[in-house]
């Protein structure tokens, strides 16, 4: 449970990042955040403690610590950070899996994530860089049928073509798990709110 993730807004109360449960009890105990509400109301470490009291327990997640349980917040607000983390996305091996479904891009397949490769489209062999339009997900099978060929030398064709992903995707797909409808309220304003040459 304490790795869990909570929503994370700044301080003008956009969504910026996911955090696990314990950083956000860590936060809100520093008092560098407070927790939001259902009704959106704003509580620090002591009323949110108070609050924990007097909710009942069915449907409702607690940590228990020797002097009291303790509500696990589902979002916090930071109170001292107002800017916008940079809207990049990370060049990296899970980016790559959740930019792509967790799907070959060759033949469709959602195998076993241990199944998957990194597939270099023009290959390394032939000057390819490690790149987001240069990579994509590929079965064993077809990555092993592809080798050091292009695509359209080994007769395969790409679902789709790759691209860097918008930051706003991969928080997205943080979203994913559990039904959190508070999470939503702030995820689809930092969707409808940025700027489309961010795309």
């Amino acid at each position: 449970m304490l790795s869990d993730g909570v929503l994370v807004l700044n301080r003008n109360w956009s969504a910026v990042h996911v955090c696990t449960v314990k950083r956000a009890l860590t936060l809100l105990f520093q008092g560098y955040a407070r927790v939001v509400g259902n009704d959106y109301q704003i509580h620090d470490f002591d009323s949110w403690r108070e609050l924990s009291k007097h909710v009942e327990q069915n449907g409702n997640e607690f940590i228990h610590t020797p002097g009291y349980p303790i509500l696990v917040p589902e979002v916090i607000l930071l109170t001292g950070f107002g800017k916008m983390p940079p809207r990049t996305v990370k060049f990296n091996r899970r980016n790559i899996y959740m930019r792509d479904h967790y799907t070959c891009q060759y033949c469709g397949v959602k195998p076993h994530r241990e199944e998957l490769t990194i597939d270099h489209i023009i290959p390394r062999s032939r000057g390819g860089r490690s790149t987001w339009e240069n990579v994509v997900l590929a079965c064993q099978s077809c990555n092993s049928s592809k080798g050091s060929l292009l695509p359209e030398e080994a007769g395969m064709q790409l679902a789709r073509t790759p691209k860097r992903p918008h930051w706003l995707s991969t928080l997205r797909s943080t979203l994913k798990g559990p039904e959190r409808p508070i999470w939503q309220r702030f995820v689809d304003a930092a969707y409808w709110n940025v700027a489309l040459e961010e795309e």
